[in-house]
C-alpha cells in the first residue's frame, strides 16, 4: 500500500514539475529543465519497479535518494537564476522533501527487515531558504 502511494505521489509530482518546466527559457530548458525532468522520470521508474517486484523493495532505498538530491540542487539553481519564482521554489522543495521522506520510510522498513542487505545512507537536505537570500 505504501509503495503504491509512493508511485502515485511521484506521478503527481512529475505532472506538477512538468508544468513548471514548460515555461523555462530556451537557454535553461535544455540544461536544467531536461535534467530535472529526466531524473524525476528515473525516480518514477524506480518506484514502479519497487512496487512491481517485492524483492526490489529492499534494494530500492539504497539508491533512491540520489536523483532526488540532484533534483533538489537543480531546482535551487533554477530559483537562484530566477527561472522560477519563490512560490514555485518553495512548493517544489516541499514536494521533493515529501518524496525523500517516503524513501526514509522505506529505509527504516528495509533496515528493520532481517533478510535485507540494504545499507543506511545519509539523506542530504538543502540549507534553509533564508541562508542564501
Amino acid at each position: 500500500k505504501n509503495t503504491l502511494k509512493a508511485v502515485r505521489d511521484t506521478h503527481q509530482a512529475l505532472k506538477w514539475f512538468l508544468q513548471k518546466l514548460d515555461p523555462f527559457p530556451r537557454k535553461r530548458r535544455f540544461t536544467l529543465g531536461e535534467r530535472i525532468e529526466s531524473r524525476l522520470l528515473d525516480v518514477l521508474e524506480q518506484r514502479v519497479q519497487a512496487s512491481d517486484q517485492h524483492q526490489r523493495q529492499f534494494e530500492y532505498p539504497a539508491r533512491a535518494n540520489l536523483p532526488l538530491e540532484v533534483i533538489r540542487h537543480l531546482w535551487r539553481i533554477a530559483y537562484e537564476l530566477e527561472v522560477i519564482g519563490m512560490k514555485s521554489y518553495k512548493n517544489g522543495s516541499k514536494v521533493l522533501l515529501e518524496l525523500g521522506q517516503q524513501v526514509g520510510g522505506w529505509q527504516k522498513h528495509t533496515l528493520g527487515n532481517p533478510g535485507s542487505n540494504a545499507t543506511a545512507i545519509y539523506v542530504l537536505g538543502l540549507p534553509p531558504l533564508r541562508t542564501f537570500i
